[in-house]
């Protein structure tokens, strides 16, 4: 039966890092997400919780980036650093912007304001490509949710182990509802948090890769110039998922960013 949604177990040994690591997953993927990440920075306390519609918890209505980042600022630690991909990122910048006095530090990986591209925005998707998959869900979610994971390796090193690492961290949860499915592509393809960015006051990492087919690197130098304390790192041969990719350099950056927090 569907839970609200529960907080990520705590690691039971200690950390020298008292201030936890929430980290957010993209649209369809879970948690497991994170496996690798968790592996690569011992000593950091890691929570890894699913979105609001996914591992069996309730589908929230609304459905929008704020209401998802109120749901979780409520179950998790405070203070916390946050680290968010792709939807997971766009969640993750509405929670730093509404409860600023929780989040520490934000790291948004191949994260962008605006996912879909219109009049006054041209550094995103077009407009097409998200309503295809909206179709394609009605139809096939599986084999559509498939096709999105070969989508964020696309052009980047190690395309064929990252399509096949994800199929499998995909896999290794229930497949989330078409109901939850179709609000997310409803959320990329309206939402705009442009006006939040100036509300952002704690240190932030961006980190993308040149290679992003979803997320075009132009929208993570756009958060770069316009977040108040944002610097970039940018990966010359990552795709949508340098966590995957080129783990080594992601957790060195992640590293070196979260050393010099001074907590």
């Amino acid at each position: 039966m569907p839970t609200d949604f529960a907080m990520s177990p705590q690691p039971s040994h200690h950390t020298p890092h008292a201030t936890p690591l929430v980290c957010l997953h993209g649209w369809g993927l879970n948690g497991r997400v994170w496996d690798d990440l968790r592996e690569r920075l011992d000593g950091f306390t890691l929570l890894t919780p699913d979105l609001p519609g996914y591992g069996g918890t309730f589908l929230p209505d609304p459905y929008t980036v704020e209401d998802l980042a109120d749901r979780l600022a409520a179950v998790q630690p405070s203070p916390c650093r946050l680290l968010g991909w792709s939807l997971g990122g766009m969640v993750a910048l509405a929670w730093a912007a509404r409860h600023p006095q929780q989040v520490r530090a934000l790291i948004l990986v191949g994260t962008t304001p605006v996912f879909v591209n219109r009049a006054d925005w041209g550094l995103g998707l077009a407009p097409e490509v998200l309503a295809d998959f909206a179709q394609a869900l009605m139809q096939d979610p599986r084999a559509t949710l498939l096709r999105f994971l070969a989508l964020q390796a696309r052009g980047g090193d190690e395309a064929r182990s990252v399509i096949a690492r994800l199929r499998t961290l995909l896999l290794a949860q229930p497949l989330p509802e078409a109901a939850t499915l179709n609000a997310g592509l409803e959320l990329l393809r309206t939402v705009d948090l442009r006006p939040c960015v100036s509300a952002v006051r704690c240190p932030t990492l961006v980190v993308h890769g040149a290679y992003d087919a979803l997320c075009p690197p132009q929208a993570g130098r756009w958060f770069a110039q316009h977040l108040p304390a944002a610097r970039l790192a940018l990966h010359a041969r990552a795709a949508h998922a340098p966590f995957l990719s080129h783990p080594q350099w992601f957790a060195a950056t992640l590293r070196r960013f979260l050393a010099e927090l001074h907590e």
